[in-house]
């Protein structure tokens, strides 16, 4: 049975399958289609890089570098391992002409390795460290691609989503922390048509499971502090999940614990007022009120003052949105937005925070144009009356559909509705 993962089968003519890969990748980029023979895995890919609006003649960006890119690496749960991956990999590179590059889970390069050659021609595409090589930046890659199905995967020559990257093959596996199973990153082999073998997609394989035996027997890191969830999407009243206790708050404190979430950094009392209340006479002794009362609620350990912060880290459903738009995935985006953050709060920072993530969703189903997104948004309590996403939805029904006639009387509808509140909102003459 052949494997999916592996770029070519044996006995498979590399040329060739260039040829007929680099034609479907024209053909998709062009059109949108993509049959054989270009495996799952790889159109998979291709659909999700079109998804996320990468371009086939984009370059990555490089986002760390100098100290900040020296202290991440520090940091980092994968520097342990390095010497590992030298001591497995490094000769290997160095003798086929190839680059040993480790990636974190939102796959920017932490390091890249290997004989001098291979990185100045690397370098003139920016598989440098620091750059980041997410399929939702760069498209299909083998480190970007290992990430986002947690799969190790081969990636041939014209498979790669960016042009400027087809000249190269590489194999690349993920790496997981073995005492949680948490994702911490990948490694990979990257160079030449030599690397499209069988051999070389078992070997990173192999290279991730002996990183993940050594940090096994290395001594665990420092316990980070158990996060908050913080449930705000669809509903007046926070809920908050901490060590196992699920708490409701009340709407005030829902605000405050928001704006918390968005400012880690901490917020003073005159920052918070502003941010809280439209009412200017509103006075500290108030919010000193409020801080305390949910400084019972949560602990001590979890907020904290001077100036007034969360100390634990957060896992908010709507940063979790904006995450998923920002990685390219719009329909996991759509899942998990329940809601507007907050709907009946009136407090204008959270308010500016409502708009914004909601703004950002609705601009991706604008522009992704996708009648399944679409459908749902309109389905929902608040696409309802979006006349802008029905019209979106029409648009991009196939033709022949049969939900055609339901969503064009739909529209006939708002656009009735709301050339009526526009007559009643006229001023009146007499």
């Amino acid at each position: 049975m052949v494997n999916p993962w592996v770029a070519l089968e044996p006995g498979a003519d590399p040329a060739e399958r260039v040829g007929a890969i680099r034609r479907a990748h024209d053909a998709f980029t062009s059109a949108g289609s993509v049959d054989r023979p270009v495996r799952a895995v790889v159109a998979d890919s291709w659909r999700r890089s079109a998804r996320a609006q990468v371009s086939p003649d984009t370059t990555a960006s490089v986002e760390l570098t100098d100290a900040d890119l020296g202290s991440y690496r520090a940091e980092h749960p994968l520097s342990r391992v390095m010497p590992l991956f030298r001591e497995l990999m490094g000769t290997f590179a160095m003798d086929g002409e190839h680059l040993l590059a480790v990636c974190d889970t939102q796959s920017r390069l932490l390091w890249v390795e290997g004989h001098a050659s291979a990185r100045r021609r690397a370098g003139h595409m920016n598989f440098v460290p620091g750059a980041r090589w997410a399929e939702s930046a760069m498209g299909t890659n083998a480190p970007g691609t290992a990430v986002a199905v947690d799969r190790a995967v081969q990636v041939f020559a014209a498979e790669h989503f960016s042009r400027t990257v087809q000249t190269w093959t590489c194999a690349a596996a993920p790496v997981h922390d073995p005492r949680t199973g948490r994702l911490l990153g990948a490694v990979d082999i990257t160079g030449g048509d030599r690397l499209a073998h069988p051999h070389s997609l078992a070997f990173v394989q192999a290279v991730a499971r002996a990183a993940e035996s050594q940090l096994a027997l290395l001594p665990p890191l420092p316990d980070t502090p158990a996060a908050l969830e913080l449930s705000a999407l669809g509903r007046d009243e926070a809920v908050v999940v901490h060590r196992g206790r699920k708490l409701r708050l009340s709407r005030r404190h829902s605000e405050i614990t928001v704006l918390l979430t968005c400012h880690p950094e901490g917020l003073s009392g005159d920052e918070l007022l502003l941010a809280l209340y439209e009412d200017e006479s509103v006075t500290p002794v108030t919010l000193r009120a409020e801080m305390s009362r949910l400084r019972r609620i949560l602990g001590g350990e979890v907020l904290c003052s001077r100036p007034y912060r969360l100390a634990v880290p957060v896992e908010a459903d709507f940063e979790n949105v904006l995450r998923r738009l920002g990685s390219g995935a719009p329909a996991a985006a759509v899942a998990a937005y329940t809601g507007p953050l907050l709907p009946g709060s009136t407090a204008p920072a959270v308010a500016r925070v409502r708009r914004r993530v909601e703004g950002q969703l609705r601009a991706a189903l604008l522009d992704g144009r996708d009648p399944e997104l679409l459908t749902t948004w309109t389905g929902s309590p608040w696409g309802a009356e979006d006349l802008g996403a029905w019209t979106a939805l029409a648009a991009a029904l196939p033709s022949g559909s049969v939900r055609t006639p339901l969503v064009r009387a739909r529209l006939r509808e708002l656009d009735a509705e709301q050339g009526c509140r526009a007559t009643w909102l006229q001023p009146r003459r007499h």
